[in-house]
């Protein structure tokens, strides 16, 4: 978060909320009736545009949802909204843009700062549900999907299980804590683009509690509740034009204020039982195939997102709409949809996939939302096994060409040595690895694409073994220089 900019106007917090210039939402409860429902982990900018918003309009109905957000690294989000009294503005951007105060998360704590508070919200007889926007690195999972036990975090958690670090760690000791009191389990409602991500977190807490007490490991086994979900809404990150934006539009300075688009959906598996909030009251889609609109979205919006990113910053493009107004770019992008990633797709019940892919073209080419493919482009180790590889795996199993498919992948490894050979900085739990490969480049397809190949995190070995597709690497590699 970038410094607050001098202002002269009030600053955003309880007693000055309603002194918001016409036009802007407040919120529709009294806040002083609201209790802790939710404990969130990962409070970043996608939260806050997104569960919190849910949250938000369900209090306005139950003020028994009430959020309090846990950042398990940086104090970033409690600097900027504990003085603020835990408010913030969303700015919904669309043809006409909307703002709106949001007041649903009442309590913001820093883990490492006071584990003990963070652990009196785990095992409070309130809390019924934690949720989870810690991106795809923060699950601590090995490449095959199970818990990664080599990972730093995981190492020092099963050590010091009751002092954890990780997202795993805290999950586990408040879910112990619970148990040890005759408590039932909070659902646990994991917000990343991960597949499957709800199973994938209740395998790896089950794998790590026991470790730790395999009757523990027991009990969350059968009476943990890990539905899968799907999220999606366009969310830029927050700049001072934002800022500047927000207090022109609401008369009130804002330390952190969000964005997103107004197109917001969240998918839940209808798992949960009857004293869960009631998300479906407020917008959110009770399936029991999330797995159907997950693939789609991660594919299609994800997956695209992605080769815009990496392929977008190659022509010198800096933000999505920019990439989307360049005619080779736009036609890669529809192309990629409606010929190479559809056909590997089965829609949902109630999920027509040609109309939803022209639909996220249409949010691409939104020109209020400024979304940089180099946010995009963060942590490409972790996701283009999810976006990129899968699809292009069941494309090679079917026979079909995976010629467009390739292109993302061979512009992400340009990417990545580029980056190293600038001596700039790459963002990606995997980065002294991908230094050390893209040192051993020389620029040529071959000896790069051979390089890159050998990263088994990102490509499994029978991927990278495979003549078709390394051919198609090296063309796509070779025509992007």
């Amino acid at each position: 978060m970038t410094a607050l900019p001098v202002s002269s106007s009030l600053r955003l917090r309880a007693t000055s909320s309603p002194a918001a210039l016409p036009g802007v939402t407040q919120p529709a409860y009294d806040r002083d009736r609201i209790t802790v429902g939710v404990v969130h982990l990962g409070p970043g900018a996608f939260h806050r545009a997104h569960q919190a918003y849910y949250f938000d309009q369900l209090l306005a109905k139950d003020p028994r949802w009430g959020i309090c957000a846990v950042s398990l690294k940086s104090p970033g989000a409690r600097d900027a909204l504990a003085p603020q009294d835990g408010l913030y503005t969303l700015a919904q951007l669309d043809e006409e843009t909307t703002f709106r105060i949001i007041g649903s998360i009442v309590e913001v704590l820093v883990a490492p700062e006071d584990p003990p508070a963070v652990f009196a919200r785990l095992s409070a007889p309130m809390t019924r549900m934690v949720t989870l926007t810690v991106t795809e690195k923060g699950y601590c999972l090995s490449s095959d999907g199970g818990l990664d036990e080599s990972h730093p975090d995981i190492v020092h958690d099963l050590a010091h299980s009751r002092e954890p670090v990780s997202s795993v760690g805290y999950l586990v000791e408040g879910l112990r804590r619970r148990f040890a009191v005759g408590l039932p389990p909070y659902a646990v409602v994991a917000c990343d683009n991960l597949a499957d991500n709800g199973w994938r977190l209740k395998a790896a807490v089950v794998a790590f509690a026991t470790k730790v007490d395999p009757e523990l490991a027991a009990w969350i086994e059968v009476q943990g509740r890990f539905p899968r979900t799907m999220v999606d809404s366009i969310t830029p990150a927050t700049d001072d034009a934002l800022r500047t934006r927000v207090e022109t539009a609401t008369g009130l300075n804002d330390a952190w204020p969000i964005q997103r688009e107004a197109f917001t959906q969240w998918v839940v598996e209808d798992v949960l039982d009857s004293d869960a909030p009631d998300l479906a009251s407020v917008g959110v889609t009770l399936t029991d195939d999330v797995r159907g609109f997950e693939r789609a979205k991660l594919r299609l919006l994800n997956g695209v997102h992605s080769t815009l990113a990496y392929v977008g910053i190659l022509r010198g493009h800096e933000t999505v709409f920019e990439a989307m107004s360049d005619p080779v770019l736009a036609r890669l992008a529809r192309d990629l949809m409606i010929e190479d990633i559809i056909p590997t797709l089965t829609a949902p019940r109630g999920l027509d996939l040609p109309v939803y892919a022209e639909a996220i073209l249409k949010r691409f080419r939104n020109p209020e939302i400024r979304h940089l493919l180099a946010q995009i482009a963060w942590d490409g180790s972790q996701k283009l096994p999810f976006r990129i590889i899968g699809t292009l795996g069941d494309a090679l199993d079917a026979g079909r060409s995976v010629d467009r498919l390739a292109v993302p992948l061979a512009a992400w490894m340009r990417f990545i040595r580029l980056r190293a050979a600038a001596g700039e900085t790459i963002v990606d739990p995997l980065a002294d690895k991908l230094i050390a490969v893209a040192a051993t480049c020389t620029g040529e397809a071959k000896t790069d694409v051979a390089a890159f190949v050998t990263l088994d995190a990102v490509f499994p070995a029978g991927l990278a073994a495979n003549p078709t597709f390394v051919a198609a690497l090296e063309k796509a590699y070779a025509n992007l220089a």
